[in-house]
């Protein structure tokens, strides 16, 4: 028996093709909204500095429509950016407030870990949280302590990050560590981490507080042993190795001696120390001194400086500058290394280097 007549299987049919449309124009228009906030929440974005150009090679590295734009602020002092790519997320420290943050496009700033840097009481410094962050070859988030004048691993998965943590090096020869600051780790699993005084109340060398004489460069081995491998930089700060890992850079954020220095590596030693670029002469209505710093894939360095992010070659040529009228502390590169991260005082920053 044929239950509809002709003009009601049209009806029928009629009904269900707009039914159809309707559904599809609903479910375009929350697609398109959705991308146009999206749009817009980006394109409101701040767009701040600009790119300097001294040689035609940047243009193979920074695009000349690059932007920076600020993705977060309201900190104190951002460092130390890291880049997670497991959870596409970027942890970076804000070290005055104690406090470790992650970034993410989706949420953006959010805090990730507090207390990051110093767990006690009582402590008077300006600069007691985390500064460098690392991670080690079991994907362990390994830490630079100011406050606890250590180097740590959270003891915490990353996706359940909690302030415990596990105090890899407090001392050397018995004597406490000033404030460690940056770190990398090797291939090998060994870490190497600079130990300036900013974390201390005076954030100098006469701090009472201060039990080692000199500002070291250090390497902890696998088995746990501390080996001292450059005392003679007045200020060590930032670290990066060339992709072979037979030389490394060392920053000196000492505004006497504003010099980028390069080392090779032999065994658990430096040698054949020399500057790989001074700043000394710099114009001081620049704000920054050498800091933090990447080293890509091909051996070109981004690293902060005097008015911004320096981008040099292999050897040491400057390329160009990402100009900054904030003092830039440090940067992180994307996977890919097209895109650049940067902290810069009360920012995060961002450059999309290229496509």
């Amino acid at each position: 028996m044929n239950l509809f007549t002709t003009f009601e299987k049209r009806i029928f049919i009629g009904i269900l093709l707009l039914t159809l449309i309707l559904s599809f124009t609903l479910i375009t228009d929350v697609s398109c909204n959705i991308l146009s906030n999206n749009e817009s929440k980006n394109s409101n974005r701040k767009i701040i500095g600009t790119v300097e150009r001294y040689n035609s090679d940047l243009d193979n590295i920074i695009d000349s429509v690059a932007k920076v734009e600020i993705i977060a602020d309201g900190f104190v002092w951002s460092e130390g950016p890291l880049w997670v790519e497991k959870y596409n997320m970027l942890l970076f420290s804000d070290v005055p407030s104690n406090t470790v943050y992650k970034w993410t496009e989706a949420k953006g700033k959010e805090v990730y870990l507090k207390p990051s840097g110093f767990s006690g009481t009582g402590f008077e410094s300006k600069e007691t949280g985390s500064n460098g962050l690392t991670f080690d070859l079991k994907g362990n988030l390994v830490l630079c302590q100011h406050g606890n004048r250590q180097m740590a691993r959270m003891d915490a998965p990353l996706d359940k990050p909690a302030a415990k943590y596990i105090s890899l090096a407090n001392d050397f020869n018995g004597k406490k560590f000033n404030s460690p600051n940056d770190v990398i780790c090797s291939s090998k699993g060994e870490i190497f981490f600079t130990d300036p005084p900013y974390g201390l109340q005076s954030q100098n060398d006469n701090d009472p507080k201060k039990e080692i004489a000199f500002n070291g460069v250090y390497k902890m081995k696998q088995n746990g042993t501390i080996i001292l491998l450059a005392d003679s930089i007045t200020r060590p700060n930032g670290l990066a190795f060339f992709p072979d890992e037979k030389k490394i850079i060392v920053s000196s954020s000492d505004p006497n001696k504003p010099n980028w220095y390069l080392y090779e590596i032999e065994g658990d030693t430096f040698i054949n120390g020399k500057i790989f670029y001074s700043t000394t002469g710099y114009n001081k209505s620049l704000n920054g001194l050498p800091d933090g710093l990447k080293i890509d894939k091909k051996g070109n360095v981004f690293a902060t400086g005097p008015g911004g992010v320096y981008v040099f070659n292999s050897d040491g040529k400057k390329l160009g500058l990402i100009k900054l009228n904030k003092p830039a502390s440090n940067c992180a590169l994307s996977p890919d290394e097209k895109i650049l991260y940067i902290t810069n005082e009360f920012y995060l920053l961002r450059i999309k280097m290229r496509n």
